[in-house]
């Protein structure tokens, strides 16, 4: 059963050259590390800690391997942080006629925002050593800051390809 509008003979339109997108992508923060190889690089950080505070055990100082397990404990802490704050991600799409933006915060908070890509400017704060250090999208008076979390050869690629599917849709949608 088709639902929707039809044509007079019963088929459904084709599909609206407006709704296509110029370009759609989800950012992620990288982590260079997988989980599995957290737990190899744990263990061995434990075993490190284990063989260094052995000595001070046998000679009866036996409170320095406490200090040892705080090590292990301090940099399992440091990456349940860094993995936590990787569930963390922006989309983005844009239409002939539709610029929308979705952050989702690593505790799942979601912020939207939605623009006429034809009234958008995206701004490029450059740093002649460092590359593209920041990205903003600017309209109706609200800057937006964009892929933030990438380094300044990904932001500088993802600018590139933002731009030009923002200038394609100044350019208007085509349906022949």
């Amino acid at each position: 059963m088709q639902v929707g509008p039809q044509n007079k003979r019963g088929s459904m339109p084709p599909d609206d050259p407006a709704d296509h997108p110029l370009f759609q992508r989800r950012i992620r923060p990288h982590r260079s590390m997988s989980a599995a190889q957290v737990r190899v690089m744990l263990v061995f950080v434990a075993i490190g800690g284990i063989v260094t505070s052995l000595p001070f055990v046998l000679i009866g100082a036996w409170p320095v391997a406490g200090f040892f397990g705080l090590d292990v404990l301090m940099v399992y802490l440091a990456f349940r942080a860094s993995f936590s704050s990787a569930r963390a991600y922006e989309d983005i799409r844009v239409t002939a006629l539709d610029l929308s933006l979705r952050k989702v915060s690593p505790r799942g908070i979601t912020r939207e925002w939605r623009f006429n890509p034809v009234w958008v400017r995206l701004d490029r704060h450059e740093h002649p050593d460092f590359g593209t250090q920041r990205i903003e999208l600017i309209a109706r008076g609200d800057r937006v800051e964009v892929a933030g979390f990438l380094g300044p050869d990904a932001k500088a690629e993802f600018a590139d390809g933002l731009g030009a599917a923002l200038g394609r849709a100044r350019r208007g949608v085509r349906y022949s």
